[in-house]
């Protein structure tokens, strides 16, 4: 959530950032109800002195001998009441005011980061470095990994589809032995890189998705249990990140670091007719995550970080990327900075996103009311977040099933993923 003081103090600046990002944002509105609330503010703050005022000359007139029904007490006390009244009608104008500003305010993306590439769209992305172009192979020949699986005989989407819908798969013995083993070895590394492992609900309240972004715009992109304020989470990012929801910590608490495995749930809303078939974009995937919560004066660092510590698990499965650093007209909702890593799919001969690794700056916190406090020192400070998938496990699995592809139809396991699964072959 932005800061409503940013906002009233340099609207030309919120406005300019703003315009560099895809949409249209209009903070007018927010601004006229901030002058009208304010000016409540200010009506009240005006009545309360002057009650207190009344107050205190009522007390001071009584030690000097003035007597209750006396008539210049009477006329303070009835003015006293009148006051009380005002203030009382004042309370519900003054709450809706506030109430209708944090909506808007809850509607407005995160404003771009000052080293962020402006750029209209994803064509204006930049590539920041590509890693193992020497162990690219010629597509000449290769299946795409969903017709590999198949023939493998370790993915059905029919019966999938019998069961649920359409966008969901069902992984068979060494497709779903291979998952497994994607994600013990995706935690494995990650905690030795220091991350603490997280198992999370897989099922979090409004106020979760609101504070790290999700509601109210992608309401439609979530799946919904109405009956108990519960959705089905779309990222680990969500029930992890609000563990710290509404509190306070010791600044010599941070950084923290989590990582957590979870299956996740989106509609995918806007996307139909792309990737219909595979394991790209379905309403169910398992991802393990990274989420750090960390002092703003290492925020940018940590992104560096983040961004290595996916960039590790592709190294280790020697599978081709990219890292692509997005414009602000590609950013993410909450995002200030983003890095895409992009895995290659030699059977498309293309690069497909496997990771999005984001600094929301004090965006989620704020609207998560995350804080800290320096010892010693006074008042608080919202932390930063960052996460990044560590990675996606389904698109790592199709990766794999289109580089480790060998010519006599099965599919070579990657050797550190070979004491996980118990094979070298599928």
């Amino acid at each position: 959530m932005l800061d409503l003081k940013l906002i009233r103090e340099n609207p030309d600046l919120v406005r300019e950032k703003l315009n560099t990002r895809s949409g249209s944002y209009d903070i007018q509105p927010i601004l006229q109800l901030d002058e009208q609330r304010r000016s409540l503010e200010q009506e009240r703050s005006q009545l309360q002195a002057r009650g207190n005022e009344i107050g205190k000359l009522v007390g001071q007139k009584m030690k000097s001998g003035s007597k209750p029904d006396d008539a210049e007490i009477v006329a303070l006390k009835e003015e006293g009441n009148q006051i009380k009244a005002k203030l009382s009608d004042l309370e519900p104008p003054e709450k809706d005011l506030k109430a209708q500003i944090e909506a808007l305010v809850l509607t407005l993306p995160n404003l771009p980061g000052d080293t962020t590439p402006i750029g209209k769209d994803e064509t204006e992305n930049v590539e920041i470095r590509r890693w193992g172009d020497e162990y690219k192979q010629s597509s000449a020949g290769l299946l795409p990994h969903w017709a590999i699986a198949e023939k493998l005989g370790i993915l059905n989407t029919e019966r999938a589809t019998k069961i649920a819908q359409t966008r969901f798969v069902a992984l068979l013995g060494a497709g779903a032995a291979l998952e497994r083993a994607l994600i013990s070895f995706m935690l494995d590394h990650q905690t030795a890189a220091g991350y603490l492992e997280v198992l999370p609900p897989l099922l979090v309240n409004t106020q979760s998705l609101t504070a790290t972004g999700q509601l109210p715009k992608f309401a439609e992109e979530s799946f919904q249990c109405k009956d108990d304020d519960l959705w089905l989470i779309p990222t680990a990012e969500v029930p992890v990140t609000n563990l710290y929801r509404d509190e306070i910590l010791a600044a010599d608490e941070l950084p923290i670091h989590h990582c957590a495995y979870t299956p996740c749930f989106r509609r995918e809303a806007g996307s139909y007719g792309r990737d219909t078939r595979g394991l790209i974009r379905l309403h169910q995937f398992n991802k393990v995550e990274l989420v750090k919560i960390v002092h703003p004066a290492t925020s940018e660092q940590e992104h560096q970080t983040l961004v290595e510590n996916a960039e590790a698990i592709l190294q280790a499965l020697k599978l081709p990327y990219r890292v692509i650093e997005l414009c602000t007209g590609d950013l993410g909702f909450g995002a200030a900075k983003c890095y895409d890593l992009e895995v290659w799919l030699p059977a498309a001969e293309t690069y497909r996103e496997i990771s999005s690794c984001s600094n929301f700056g004090d965006f989620q916190a704020r609207r998560g009311n995350i804080r800290f406090k320096e010892a010693g020192k006074k008042g608080t400070e919202f932390v930063h977040t960052l996460n990044g998938s560590g990675l996606a496990i389904g698109r790592t699995m199709a990766a794999v099933l289109e580089n480790y592809q060998q010519p006599d139809g099965t599919v070579k396991v990657p050797a550190v993923l070979q004491p996980y699964l118990g094979r070298e072959i599928l």
